[in-house]
């Protein structure tokens, strides 16, 4: 797929100045011509598999229904009001892994899954917000799209689904194959298909501060050194048994003061973080898998990529894939930035690196992370 400008006329920078995270914009013709990266019958066949996390909702006679995947049995297309939703197609699909990476105008760290809604005519998931950002590009079909800047978003009670109690829409759009419309978080909207539809989510990550601070901690409990045991000698005074004591607690407060965290443990844990893939995901290995000469040669000739799967970032000289981190030397730091950015290596890049590097590239290759092209 020709890589495009999806913003139209609008430039990165004036997009991520005045509407990122800030209001809607919507983009007619994002994508000119766009034609779905697989069919609707392909993507009702991927609902189907135990690797694939897909959602069926319908609405029939007004009643609200979700069944989680795998869906093995889906309604008629010809019925009205419902939708199937296939998480992370990106993952399985290499149009759709391409189509993603023209959304890494929004750094890696942020960017998360392309999710494709197929609905029927009527079909929808009910008026509701989310709590990240995301770009709603039409593929197929039309699908209307109402939204609203309203600050109550409390939930109806007792649905199946994160549906909205009130929704006062400001602004109705319809969306043709090719129209895109953005969304900041907390941004109230309802799309409903017009006939037979197709569309793309490309949602980004939002951990709340909570998620962050206990993963951080958990992170970090290895790295714990506070030496020495309790003692109280000469602190206890008389008192009732069952009392919790001031010098036991006070003991305890002096010590874990003593905790510290630097600007390097954070950035150590939020790149493992970042790059860690959710734990849905499993990677392939190659089936033969080359020997190491062989895969040396191969990769030398015709160069390697990243698996669609694969998550590689980096801070300074720390590379982080798929969670783990290490530091190679500078010839090789720079290569793997080259990987990193662009997710593939030309031919003949391989033989600068380092035999360390090598071998890391070829245990990547045995589990699946990188690819020969």
């Amino acid at each position: 797929m020709e890589k495009i400008s999806i913003l139209g006329s609008v430039t990165t920078q004036q997009f991520l100045q005045k509407y990122w995270q800030k209001k809607p914009l919507l983009i007619r013709q994002a994508i000119p011509d766009m034609q779905p990266v697989l069919s609707r019958d392909e993507l009702l066949e991927m609902a189907e598999r135990d690797d694939v996390e897909s959602r069926l909702i319908t609405q029939f006679r007004g009643n609200w229904k979700l069944e989680h995947g795998p869906i093995t049995t889906s309604p008629k297309v010809s019925q009205k009001n419902w939708t199937m939703l296939v998480q992370g197609v990106n993952l399985h699909h290499d149009q759709a892994s391409t189509l993603l990476n023209q959304f890494r105008f929004i750094p890696d760290s942020r960017l998360d899954d392309l999710m494709i809604s197929y609905a029927t005519d009527g079909g929808g998931v009910g008026a509701h917000f989310d709590s990240y950002d995301v770009f709603l590009l039409q593929a197929s079909g039309q699908r209307r799209w109402r939204i609203s800047a309203q600050k109550d978003l409390t939930l109806q009670p007792d649905l199946p689904l994160k549906i909205l109690q009130t929704f006062t829409p400001d602004q109705e759009f319809l969306l043709e194959p090719g129209d895109m419309l953005y969304l900041p978080p907390g941004y109230a909207h309802e799309g409903v298909a017009v006939g037979e539809c197709m569309t793309y989510s490309i949602g980004y990550r939002a951990p709340s501060w909570q998620e962050l601070g206990e993963s951080f901690l958990t992170f970090m409990a290895d790295s714990i050194d506070l030496q020495g045991m309790y003692s109280d000698a000469g602190k206890l005074s008389e008192q009732p048994p069952a009392q919790l004591g001031d010098a036991l607690i006070q003991e305890v407060v002096k010590q874990f003061n003593k905790l510290a965290f630097t600007s390097s443990d954070i950035e150590l844990f939020l790149g493992e973080y970042f790059s860690e893939p959710k734990n849905s995901v499993f990677f392939d290995p190659p089936s033969p898998c080359l020997s190491a000469a062989r895969f040396a040669a191969a990769s030398e000739k015709q160069g390697l990529k990243l698996s669609r799967k694969s998550r590689m970032l980096y801070r300074n000289k720390t590379i982080f894939i798929n969670g783990l981190s290490f530091m190679p030397n500078t010839n090789d730091r720079n290569m793997l930035i080259k990987l990193a950015n662009q997710r593939q290596l030309e031919a003949g890049a391989v033989k600068t690196g380092s035999v360390d590097l090598r071998e890391s590239l070829f245990s990547w290759y045995c589990d699946g992370w990188i690819e020969i092209l």
